[in-house]
């Protein structure tokens, strides 16, 4: 049966509609587009359009998240109830929901792209939990809106399980991100052209409940900007600062700044924490930075298998590398660059822009400092350790050696007995290893000396790098493992991988695959290694 057979229908969950309880200060208080539906258009004047999502043939829920069901004040029987699927597949509304597409611009891949907008998402609502936190909640590839351009606003199962996971697996990472409540499978499929080469082919679709305090990011300022609605503009920031950062106090240009700034170092810490867990987001378009300092919208991300700044997951960014791994925090200084130039109008002068933006510089190597010492195992970064890093980064390139193994058996060093045997997991080519034998085994004994003069006991250094160093992340190919299993039916692959990354530092006994390195078999196959941002 085809969607559009299906009405959308108000429906009443006893439970969720007792459960959830909605402020939508979003729609409440900002100006929205005074046409309703998806029909494609120019929106001028309006922060988004109200877009009910597209219903779908046979919704099912197919994997959750007891942790963020649990921030939300849901139980168990509540998500595993039938009322559930029908909400979050994008059948039926809960009493409160005001379901929106926001309007934005953007730059992508440097250059601008005018209006973007929510194209495949929309947002139902605002909830508020027992505790007071604002949670929104926003389903991803729920149909079309009027920012779907040439699109049709769906999402693929490949696409949704990864976005599903990588959600929760940074969370459990310690990563600040946005969440995922759900994965719901539509009972119908989607034409895609995965790696834009004319072989197009039927997929299952399905939708993600994405969870944050706040989807705004940095575009939702630069389309007011770009067409000179400066009135529009300073609504935004003045509900921004009001909904989303109460912390901050003050008023006029000086709380502006301040706002700015702490944008800029929260964005700061995240790139810190992408670089310390090998995390590449593949995709880092101004409309994928949140206003929070989050990771959001999950595309072609990647986790660095061999040690390779260079590397990006990312099909559409292969022959530019724009968003290659060690590109990462130089384009988000650019990315709030242009959220500066945005923000001008708002401003007397350049200046307290330019502060926020010496701030992020000031954060960013603040926390690449501390990253140092909790990676290697020192008890402070001293002026030295920067270099020492560097130079085993050159030793990990150049030897094509696993990231994520390597730091983790670091914490097993005795310095005693500075052996490169102890590596040998982590290489991927035995040639390469021989070729490093010397570089390593040098830098190893230069290691082994600088922990022998740090204050740190052997237990607190091993603790303190087990704690920063993760035991398991999502590589492409353990996702793309679930995927395959997925497009069969068969989604136990998705939730024995969702415990898994539950405790990415613990050793997990029995699960010991899970932190090999990647197999020959994963090099080069789609999905393992490269992705398009066709989902």
């Amino acid at each position: 049966m085809n969607s559009t057979d299906h009405a959308l229908q108000a429906a009443r969950p006893s439970r969720l509609a007792q459960a959830l309880r909605f402020d939508n200060a979003f729609v409440r208080e900002l100006p929205g587009d005074p046409v309703e539906g998806p029909q494609v258009r120019q929106v001028h004047g309006a922060l988004y359009s109200r877009v009910r999502p597209t219903p779908v043939a046979a919704p099912r829920l197919i994997a959750w998240s007891p942790e963020m069901a649990e921030r939300l004040g849901l139980e168990a029987t509540d998500v595993e109830s039938p009322e559930f699927a029908q909400v979050f597949g994008g059948n039926a509304l809960v009493d409160g929901m005001e379901p929106f597409a926001a309007n934005y611009g953007g730059h992508q891949f440097g250059n601008w792209a005018g209006q973007l907008g929510d194209g495949r998402a929309i947002t139902l609502g605002e909830t508020v939990n027992a505790q007071g936190e604002r949670w929104e909640l926003q389903l991803k590839g729920a149909g079309k809106t009027p920012y779907s351009r040439f699109a049709d606003g769906r999402a693929v199962l490949r696409s949704s399980i990864r976005e599903f996971l990588c959600s929760e697996a940074m969370h459990h990472l310690g990563v600040p991100t946005t969440r995922a409540l759900s994965l719901v499978t539509t009972g119908e499929p989607v034409l895609r052209d995965m790696f834009y080469d004319g072989r197009a082919r039927e997929e299952p679709r399905a939708i993600v409940c994405r969870v944050s305090p706040s989807f705004i990011r940095f575009c939702n300022f630069e389309l007011p900007a770009s067409r000179g609605d400066t009135g529009l503009l300073k609504t935004l920031i003045d509900f921004t600062l009001r909904r989303d950062f109460p912390e901050l106090s003050g008023s006029g240009e000086a709380l502006y700044a301040d706002w700015f700034g702490a944008v800029c170092e929260r964005t700061a810490r995240l790139m810190a924490d992408w670089m310390r867990v090998g995390f590449v987001h593949g995709v880092m378009n101004t409309d994928n930075l949140s206003i929070l300092g989050l990771t959001i919208d999950y595309g072609p991300y990647g986790w660095i298998d061999d040690f390779d700044p260079d590397w990006t997951p990312n099909t559409t960014d292969a022959h530019g590398r724009r968003y290659r791994f060690g590109t990462q925090p130089d384009i988000a200084f650019w990315n709030l660059g242009q959220l500066a130039n945005a923000l001008a109008p708002a401003f007397a002068s350049a200046e307290p822009l330019q502060a926020g933006l010496d701030r992020y510089a000031d954060a960013y190597n603040a926390a690449a400092r501390a990253n140092i010492a909790a990676k290697l195992g020192f008890a402070e970064c001293r002026d030295a350790d920067p270099e020492l890093m560097g130079r085993l980064y050159g030793v990990l390139q150049a030897g094509e050696i696993d990231m994520t193994i390597f730091f983790r058996t670091l914490a097993q060093f005795d310095p005693a007995a500075p052996s490169p045997d102890l590596f040998a997991d982590a290489f991927y080519d035995e040639s390469r290893r021989k070729s490093v034998a010397k570089d390593l085994s040098d830098w190893l004994a230069r290691y082994a000396a600088r922990l022998k003069d740090d204050p740190l006991p052997a237990a607190a250094r091993r603790e303190q790098m087990r704690r920063a160093n993760p035991r398991y992340v999502l590589r492409n190919y353990l996702a793309q493992q679930a995927i395959d299993r997925a497009e069969q039916g068969d989604y136990a692959g998705i939730h024995e991988l969702l415990d898994v990354m539950r405790r990415p530092y613990d050793d997990q006994p029995g699960r010991e695959a899970f932190a090999a390195r990647r197999p020959d078999w994963a090099r080069n196959r789609a999905g393992c290694s490269m992705l398009s941002c066709s989902s």
